[in-house]
């Protein structure tokens, strides 16, 4: 996938915090050391924000990433990089997690029929993610990594076609991510946790 992206290409970011944002623990940003990439799963940015406004925990939060990038490229942020989110279990508290809308599995996300992500990630959505990961890298010098969702939630669960069959819970970004672009492009390693 060709990348055109100026060299100090920073993208523009539109605010548009979650209600809850503000109940959020905050933390150090030298604390953060990880970006995770999501796919939404959902069919457009309007169902993933309905997704992120619900409350799902106790402390009146739920679940959501810090940014969506949408297919034309625009750049949301839903939560501050100095407040901890619920995106990935096990790596909330040293991360940043990345949300690019795509369709996914959606909406048989755990069907065994259905476990290909077919949705070709958009050359505009690309260029705003390394625009984006630049300008977190430059602002945050203890972040070094970056990691699929498919790569640090690797717990199976029974199918919901057949419960005798299990299948992974998260697959994305999926095949379909051009891992060589955005590492290149971002200057940040890739972080592969060892089993």
């Amino acid at each position: 996938m060709p990348i055109d992206l100026p060299a100090n290409g920073n993208p523009l970011i539109e605010p548009w915090p979650l209600p809850w944002e503000q109940r959020l623990k905050q933390r150090p940003l030298s604390a953060i050391d990880l970006v995770v990439i999501h796919c939404t799963e959902l069919p457009d940015l309007a169902t993933a924000r309905e997704y992120g406004e619900r409350v799902l925990y106790p402390s009146g939060t739920g679940n959501s990433g810090h940014y969506y990038i949408e297919r034309d490229g625009r750049v949301l942020r839903f939560i501050a990089p100095e407040r901890s989110t619920h995106h990935t279990r096990g790596y909330n508290e040293r991360s940043i997690g990345i949300e690019l809308v795509n369709a996914g599995r959606y909406p048989d996300w755990l069907d065994s029929r259905h476990q290909t992500l077919t949705e070709p990630y958009r050359a505009a959505q690309i260029t705003a993610l390394i625009a984006l990961l630049r300008t977190l890298h430059a602002q945050i010098p203890s972040l070094r990594a970056i990691a699929g969702h498919q790569d640090l939630d690797r717990e199976q669960v029974p199918a919901s076609d057949d419960p005798g069959v299990l299948v992974y819970r998260k697959r994305d970004p999926g095949p379909l991510f051009p891992w060589p672009a955005v590492i290149n492009g971002s200057g940040i390693a890739r972080y592969l946790p060892t089993e």
